[in-house]
C-alpha cells in the first residue's frame, strides 16, 4: 500500500528574471500584512484611530526581524561560525532562521518606541495586535515547508512530511510535519485570544499575555518532537526551557495585572475620542440649530396668534362701547372703553 504524505516543494525559490522570489520571504510578508490588518480593526474597535497600528508597526517589524535573527544566530552559532562555515551566511535571513523569542522581545522594544512617540500605552496596543501576531506566525511557519526544515521524528502517519533534500545533513524520509502542527496551533491561539478578549474584556496587556502563554504551551510539546540539532539543558532543548520560562512569566502577569488594574483602558489613543466627539458635536449642532429655529418659528407664530386675539377683543370692545354696553370681561389692560 502506498504511503500517503505531504509533499515538499521541489524548490523554495522561483526566479523572475534576475529577481529571486523566495517562498519563506513571501510567507513572512503576508503574515505581517495580516497582523497589521487585523490589529488595525481591533484598534479602531477599541477607540483608536485607523492607521495607528501600521505607523507603530513601522518600528516594531524591523526590530522584530533583527531580534528574531539575532536569537537564531546566537543560539545556533555553530551554523555560522564553526570551522568550514561562512559567517556571512548569518545575514542571509531569506534562507530561514528566525527565533520567535528574539522577534517578540526586540519587536516589543520597537513598538514601545513607536507608542511613546504617539503617546499611546504599549499594553493597549499589544492587546489589539496579539491575535494578528499569532496569525502571522501561523502563516510564517509555511516558510519552513518551502525550506524543508523544522520537521519532527520519523512517522508513517498519512500526514507525514516527505523530505527530499539532503542539504545540511538532511536524510530524505517521512517525518512529523511540526511546522504544520505549530501553524494550526497558532491559528487556534488566535481564535482563543479573540474569544477571551470579547468574553472577559481583557485589557492592560492581558490579551497579549494570554497569547504568549497559550503559544508557549503548544510550542513546548511541538519543540519536544523536533529532531533538528539544538542545544540541550538537562535533557530538554533550549527552546523548551525558554517556552516554560516565558509561559510562567505570562501567567504571572495575567494574575497580577488583573488584581492591580482590572478592566480595560478607558482611552487607548489620546485625541482619537476628541476627534470623534468633535464630529458628533458638529453633526449634532445642525439638528440643535434646526430645533432652535423651529422653536423660534413656533414662538413667532404664537406671538402673532396672541396679538391677533387681542386685536379682535379690542375691536369687539369698541363695537360694544358704541352700542352702549361694556363687557365685564374686558380687563384694564385690554381696552380703554372700560376706563372711559
Amino acid at each position: 500500500m502506498e504511503l500517503a504524505f505531504i509533499p515538499s516543494p521541489s524548490r523554495g525559490v522561483l526566479h523572475l528574471g534576475p529577481i529571486p522570489l523566495r517562498g519563506y520571504a513571501f510567507c513572512i510578508i503576508i503574515g505581517v500584512f495580516v497582523a497589521v490588518w487585523l490589529g488595525n480593526k481591533r484598534w479602531v474597535a477599541r477607540g483608536g484611530q485607523s492607521g495607528t497600528v501600521a505607523d507603530i508597526a513601522v518600528w516594531a517589524v524591523p526590530f522584530g526581524l533583527v531580534g528574531g535573527r539575532l536569537y537564531h544566530v546566537i543560539t545556533d552559532y555553530e551554523l555560522y561560525f564553526s570551522e568550514g562555515r561562512n559567517w556571512v551566511d548569518a545575514f542571509k535571513i531569506w534562507e530561514g532562521g528566525l527565533g520567535i523569542w528574539g522577534a517578540i522581545a526586540l519587536g516589543a522594544l520597537g513598538a514601545w518606541i513607536g507608542c511613546r512617540r504617539r503617546g499611546i500605552p504599549l499594553p493597549a496596543w499589544a492587546d489589539a495586535v496579539a491575535p494578528g501576531i499569532v496569525l502571522a506566525q501561523a502563516i510564517g511557519r509555511w516558510g519552513n515547508w518551502f525550506n524543508q526544515e523544522l520537521y519532527g521524528r520519523e512517522t508513517d502517519l498519512p500526514w507525514a512530511l516527505h523530505i527530499t533534500s539532503t542539504a545540511d545533513g538532511r536524510i530524505p524520509g517521512y517525518y512529523h510535519p511540526t511546522f504544520l502542527y505549530e501553524s494550526l496551533w497558532c491559528a487556534g491561539v488566535a481564535v482563543l485570544v479573540i474569544w477571551a478578549d470579547r468574553r472577559f474584556k481583557l485589557g492592560h496587556g492581558r490579551a497579549f499575555a494570554l497569547y504568549v502563554a497559550a503559544y508557549c504551551a503548544g510550542r513546548f510539546w511541538i519543540e519536544y518532537m523536533r529532531v533538528d540539532d539544538a542545544h540541550h539543558i538537562l535533557g530538554l532543548r533550549l527552546n523548551n526551557w525558554t517556552a516554560l520560562f516565558v509561559f510562567l512569566l505570562a501567567v504571572a502577569y495575567i494574575v497580577v495585572s488583573a488584581k492591580k488594574r482590572p478592566g480595560r483602558e478607558p482611552v487607548v489613543e489620546p485625541g482619537a475620542a476628541d476627534d470623534d466627539g468633535d464630529g458628533a458635536k458638529a453633526a449634532g449642532d445642525a439638528p440643535g440649530e434646526d430645533q432652535k429655529g423651529d422653536e423660534g418659528v413656533k414662538g413667532d407664530e404664537g406671538t402673532k396668534a396672541a396679538q391677533g386675539t387681542k386685536a379682535e377683543r379690542d375691536e369687539k370692545a369698541e363695537r360694544d362701547e358704541k352700542a352702549g354696553a361694556v363687557p365685564q370681561d374686558v380687563t384694564d389692560g385690554a381696552g380703554s372703553a372700560k376706563k372711559s
